[in-house]
């Protein structure tokens, strides 16, 4: 996982794409909030924003 994340970073650093930063962190975000509400209570709320 470390790897990817320095795969990553270095391709945004060379080719001077640093705007894929935010849109990585957001799908990384969105992909937590699901894996975490999951099991819970407020899965049916959560997947009614999708």
């Amino acid at each position: 996982m470390i790897d990817l994340i320095k795969d990553l970073w270095g391709l945004m650093r060379e080719r001077k794409k640093f705007w894929l930063a935010p849109i990585i962190f957001v799908m990384l975000l969105l992909g937590a909030l699901i894996v975490l509400t999951q099991g819970s209570a407020v899965a049916p709320f959560i997947y009614t924003l999708f």
